[in-house]
């Protein structure tokens, strides 16, 4: 499916599976539940054929893994549940709305249209820090760049654009690499000279703030180079929009950010980790970027038959890799996650109960409460209680023959163990409240 927000003045349709739709906010989801796979079509049942001497009338089926796909724990699926709750949610927050389309393999958000610079640029930023934020995956920092500087930067450095792609992707290897391996690569490698090769090293290893775009502005060589100071400007302007976000703390101007410039017109980012997710492990988990995107303003271009050309913006979240950082931290840390979101469990000490359990968990179905009870007879009330430990239901609602006899059912809060006395018909009201609050 897609996240969409209505039209917005100054944008534009843009021809999406065949139809003309309004994308200004656009989310790609991908199949992450089983039963979203084996909806697309995916899972096939296969008959084997009739053997000699067996009986043919008996159809015996095959349920076979689809190719490139795997199956998730309930812990597991709980995790990504949360992950993806978070993620829409914040599109959500932003304006989005939802259409059905094709799956893929990563979360993204989008705006297309005509609108003033730096605008819609700024907020795909702020979603990435809100998403970040709220998934609490430690300390982060958000690159950004812009490809305008980038061939400012090499044209006044002296490098042909023929160059320019196999130059960008081994500056794009300063976030691993040091600069005499990246120096060495490009003039080895390359063929560019060591004097260019200087030139441009004085230019990408700069990091910084407003304060760095102001001293580039001033820059003799970038100032006679138009697309340069095209860049500068808007980055200016993006980081003035960023400071009323609340959020240019956590923003470096790099120039060695030189992911995907193939298709990217203009601003670029990329959001990393700063220190490894999983402090219980000796060694550093590697996970690379963790969300990335940009300006694309010609790739609608590309696949629209008349070449219309519409300004795009959008950013990626990579979720396969935030599943894998946070699966290996409640692994780490012992954490005990919810694979349920069960309020309540209906429970009795006595014996000869199930009708009362039955009728009493049937009027919270009815409700609307989140309910289960043990699919026993006669279960002890100990198994009941440390069923709701072991499941991380947050209540008991226990009733047994004097409770019947008063219209009364006992409330057991199971983390404290503390019991209240609750009249049967405000037990629905009583159970809002306290897992609400």
């Amino acid at each position: 499916m897609n996240w969409l927000r209505p039209l917005a003045a100054g944008g534009c349709r843009l021809p999406f599976g065949g139809q003309h739709l309004a994308p200004s906010y656009a989310l790609r989801a991908f199949a992450a539940h089983p039963q979203n796979q084996v909806a697309e079509g995916v899972v096939k049942l296969q008959q084997p054929k009739p053997q000699l001497g067996t009986d043919e009338g008996k159809k015996n089926f095959i349920l076979k893994t689809p190719k490139g796909t795997r199956d998730y724990s309930p812990k597991q699926t709980a995790i990504r549940e949360k992950v993806l709750n978070t993620i829409i949610s914040c599109f959500k927050r932003h304006g989005a709305e939802v259409i059905d389309t094709p799956v893929f393999e990563l979360k993204d958000f989008d705006i297309a249209g005509q609108f003033d610079p730096m605008i819609p640029d700024a907020e795909c930023l702020k979603i990435v820090h809100e998403i970040l934020n709220m998934l609490q995956l430690g300390d982060f920092l958000i690159k950004v760049n812009d490809r305008r500087i980038l061939n400012g930067v090499f044209a006044v450095c002296g490098i042909p654009d023929s160059l320019f792609r196999s130059t960008c992707s081994t500056v794009d290897k300063l976030n691993k690499a040091t600069w005499e391996d990246v120096k060495s690569e490009m003039v080895g490698e390359k063929g560019l000279s060591p004097e260019a090769v200087d030139r441009i090293g004085e230019y990408i290893q700069l990091q910084g703030g407003l304060g760095l775009i102001e001293q580039l502005l001033q820059d003799t060589k970038l100032s006679q180079n138009k697309l340069a100071q095209e860049g500068l400007g808007d980055m200016k302007l993006l980081f003035e929009y960023l400071t009323l976000f609340g959020i240019a703390d956590k923003i470096s101007f790099d120039l060695s950010l030189a992911r995907g410039l193939d298709y990217y017109t203009g601003v670029i980012y990329e959001a990393i980790l700063l220190q490894p997710q999983n402090a219980h492990k000796e060694e550093p988990v590697s996970v690379g970027s963790v969300a990335g995107g940009g300006r694309y303003d010609g790739l609608v271009g590309m696949f629209d038959p008349k070449g219309w050309k519409v300004p795009c913006v959008g950013v990626s979240i990579g979720i396969e890799r935030i599943f894998s950082i946070i699966e290996q931290e409640v692994e780490a840390s012992k954490e005990k996650i919810r694979t349920t979101e069960t309020q309540v469990l209906v429970a009795t000490p006595q014996k000869n109960f199930l009708d009362v359990r039955l009728k009493l968990i049937s009027e919270l179905w009815d409700s609307g409460i989140k309910a289960e009870m043990l699919y026993k007879k006669n279960p002890k009330l100990l198994n009941q209680l440390q069923y709701c430990e072991d499941m991380g239901i947050p209540l008991a609602a226990i009733i047994g023959e004097q409770e019947l006899k008063n219209g009364i059912v006992k409330l057991r809060v199971v983390a404290s163990r503390e019991e209240v006395v609750i009249p049967r018909e405000n037990l629905v009201e009583e159970i809002r409240k306290r897992v609400e609050s």
